[in-house]
This record gives C-alpha cells, sequence and structure tokens, in this order.
C-alpha cells in the first residue's frame, strides 16, 4: 500500500466516523428531552381539594403558598384583582376569617399538556359570619389555571364571581 493509498483510507474513515457522529447528534438534537406524561383529570381535580384543604387551616400563607409568584387571582368577594403574593395574601387575610368550604357543583377539566391544565366550572362556598355564626352560601363560578413549576403544581390564574342570575 502506498502513502497515498493510505491517507485516502485515512480521509474516508474519518470522513465517515464524522458523518456517523453527526448522524447521532442529529437524532439526539432532535429526540428532545424525555417529556412527563400529561396529568390525569383525576389528579387535576385533587389540586382543587388541596386548595379547598388549605382554606380550613385559616392560614393566608398556606394559601397562598398554592398560588406562582406571578398568579392573577379575581377574587369571589372582592372587586381588587390580585397581582402578587402580598395580594393574595391580603385578600384570604380578610377572606378566611368568614371560614370558607367550597363544593363543586359542575366541573369540566382540560388537561393542556404535562405541566399545564384548566379546572373550570360552578362550586358552592360555604360561609361562616365570624360574629354570629350564621351561615350562607355563595354560589359562584370558577377557573383554575394551573402549571407545574420546579416539580410542583401551582395556581397561575384563579377566577371567581357570584353567580349573576343567583
Amino acid at each position: 500500500m502506498t502513502r497515498r493509498s493510505i491517507s485516502k483510507r485515512a480521509a474516508v474513515v474519518t470522513a465517515t466516523t464524522v458523518l456517523a457522529l453527526g448522524t447521532l447528534g442529529t437524532v439526539a438534537a432532535t429526540a428532545g428531552p424525555q417529556h412527563e406524561a400529561k396529568p390525569t383529570k383525576k389528579q387535576i381535580a385533587a389540586l382543587f381539594d388541596g386548595w379547598n384543604a388549605a382554606l380550613k387551616t385559616g392560614d393566608p400563607k398556606k394559601v397562598a403558598n398554592r398560588y406562582a409568584p406571578d398568579a392573577v387571582l379575581l377574587p369571589t368577594v372582592s372587586n381588587e384583582i390580585r397581582t402578587d403574593r402580598a395580594e393574595i395574601v391580603d385578600y384570604f387575610e380578610h377572606f378566611l376569617p368568614n371560614k370558607p368550604v367550597a363544593k363543586k357543583v359542575e366541573t369540566y377539566i382540560n388537561v393542556l399538556d404535562s405541566d399545564s391544565a384548566i379546572d373550570a366550572g360552578a362550586y358552592d362556598i360555604t360561609l361562616t359570619d365570624p360574629k354570629t355564626g350564621k351561615k350562607r352560601v355563595v354560589e359562584a363560578r370558577y377557573t383554575y389555571e394551573y402549571e407545574k413549576r420546579g416539580g410542583k403544581w401551582l395556581i397561575v390564574n384563579h377566577h371567581s364571581s357570584v353567580m349573576p342570575e343567583g
């Protein structure tokens, strides 16, 4: 074998190796990261149960912990839109003395992908007057938008309003 034929073979082997490695890199790049499976509707429904359980603690900070730091809360019994943790805590400081207990009446859950879902429908919120102990039920409609952030499901948008024909 001449020096020239060895050099050509080395060039062909090198080119073939680079092409093969490039193909592997392309396959790996197009495959993308492994995505988690979408949560079930039952798993998303359980997020509401966790929020309702947080209400029962009477601790506004525990309730606010269920919301993302940049969440938007359009609350049931306040005209003020809450757009940060301090405002959300403030709302629940005034709302929780009424010992709210929510019960879903109708629910529609859309799982958008492995990290986001929407739960919308109607619920009854039972409130207890802190002075008289008298209970009243507020019929309301709701929307919760959830995102999974840092492995934890958080509310990023929560709208609740009294039924207009109630």
